[in-house]
């Protein structure tokens, strides 16, 4: 087992690391930029180093800061988190050349799954279902010669995108041509992948997602799906598990679908399957990734299995106990990301300095994964993200009571927040039976709430 591992992330996934890392009885190393000398991942860790100034590029994405780091303080593995350097082949053997182990998938991994125009291609050669679309696509001339044969509405795609940067929607020719070029320079800017392809729209569907651990004698443990339809610009708000439409055989052959592609690319550590699913019931692979997702808690809640502590457990060589499984839910659980947005004024994010938090009561099925305290700085270079309200019950009706409790008692005076459109969304009656597909938010629910919000602040 590991003695010492190097967080090389920030915000709420470092502190969680480090309070595991911590109870595995293993030293941890924070890294951090000059912006965030005082946050709480830096307090919390045995050791910190500062990699750069506040700019990403210059601090959690520089490779070699991050890598000298681990090598001055004598760490033996580094967790990536999500986000960053997460999904970068190049660090993942940057680290293997520097002797320290990358507690993640390999980099031939990362390059066959982590490329979204690479795993569909993969997928599809395991015989598993794909969302129509196309290849790498070379140059603009490209893409508009492969919509005039396959239509329009379509999604012009960044092969190396996640955590929804890199992905437009695109309705005609002429707005192929625009978004072509915004797309290829956000995807540049933000993974260093230009590559885009084009993918066919499902809708209305529901985006469902399964946890997926594989270990290095071949094991692999599949985890009861996440429904994360609940979106914003592709980014995910609400997710719960299991989905609560789900029936027991689809749940059944989503998994095996999972099992397939875990185990056909000898996959190995965490990684995140994504499918769209339509009316129908049909599943079409969407992207794999490569990493531990941000709404990993909803799985840990309802099948008792410390995701992150068994990353470290794999990356160290110790195998999934009991080899083969595709584990069952317990109950339900749900997950509300709280950011530090304005939704009264086009989400836009708010920087600025917390001066009181108030967290919601403890009590049976209620958990908080947050990187910060009254008196730090949400900085303007960094997700926006503040806190994740993560509540477990027996069934969905008490799951959602007692969210709904939690965001009620949950305060944070100094900027605006996402609370209190959450707060109304979770007794929504069609997101209470898990009936909202992707487009739910945006097209029906989201116009009507802010219609309301306007008129009870005039």
């Amino acid at each position: 087992m590991f003695t010492k591992v190097l967080v090389a992330n920030r915000g709420e996934i470092a502190v969680r690391l480090i309070q595991t890392l911590a109870e595995m009885g293993i030293q941890s190393v924070a890294v951090y930029s000059t912006a965030d000398k005082h946050a709480l991942h830096v307090k919390l860790a045995d050791e910190s180093v500062c990699i750069g100034p506040p700019r990403a590029t210059d601090s959690y994405l520089n490779m070699r800061n991050v890598v000298s780091a681990a090598v001055l303080t004598g760490a033996d593995a580094v967790h990536p988190g999500f986000g960053f350097l997460s999904e970068n082949a190049d660090f993942a053997e940057l680290c293997e050349q520097a002797g320290i182990c990358f507690i993640g998938p390999s980099a031939s991994s990362i390059r066959q799954l982590g490329d979204k125009a690479v795993a569909r291609q993969t997928a599809a050669a395991l015989g598993v279902p794909v969302i129509p679309g196309s290849d790498e696509l070379p140059n603009v001339e490209y893409a508009v010669a492969w919509s005039r044969d396959h239509g329009f509405p379509l999604l012009i795609k960044a092969a190396g995108g996640g955590g929804g940067k890199g992905i437009r929607l695109v309705h005609d020719e002429a707005e192929l041509v625009a978004q072509f070029v915004r797309t290829k320079a956000e995807a540049t800017a933000t993974s260093g992948n230009a590559s885009l392809y084009l993918e066919k729209v499902i809708s209305p569907a529901k985006h469902v997602e399964v946890q997926v651990v594989g270990d290095q004698a071949g094991h692999v443990w599949v985890f009861p799906e996440r429904d994360c339809s609940l979106q914003r610009n592709k980014q995910k708000i609400l997710e719960m598990s299991p989905s609560l439409q789900m029936t027991a055989e689809q749940r059944e052959q989503l998994q095996q679908l999972a099992y397939k592609i875990t185990r056909g690319t000898k996959y190995v550590n965490a990684g995140t399957i994504e499918f769209l699913q339509d009316e129908a019931g049909a599943f079409y692979f969407m992207e794999m990734n490569t990493r531990i997702q941000v709404e990993h808690p909803v799985s840990e809640l309802v099948t008792g299995i410390d995701l992150l502590a068994t990353q470290i457990r794999v990356a160290a060589g110790v195998d999934l106990p009991g080899g083969n499984r595709n584990i069952a839910p317990r109950g339900v659980a749900i997950e509300c990301r709280i950011n530090a947005e304005d939704p009264l004024h086009g989400f836009a994010p708010a920087a600025g300095k917390v001066r009181n938090v108030t967290w919601p009561l403890g009590g049976n099925g209620v958990r908080i994964d947050s990187g910060i305290t009254a008196g730090d700085d949400i900085s303007p270079f960094y997700d926006s993200m503040v806190a994740k309200l993560i509540a477990s019950a027996p069934d969905a009706q008490q799951a959602w009571v007692r969210i709904a409790r939690m965001l009620s008692q949950f305060h944070v005076s100094g900027v605006p927040t996402t609370r209190g459109l959450l707060h109304d969304l979770v007794r929504d009656e069609t997101v209470q039976a898990g009936a909202a597909s992707t487009e739910y938010l945006t097209t029906e629910w989201l116009p009507d709430w802010l219609d309301k919000s306007e008129e009870a602040s005039i």
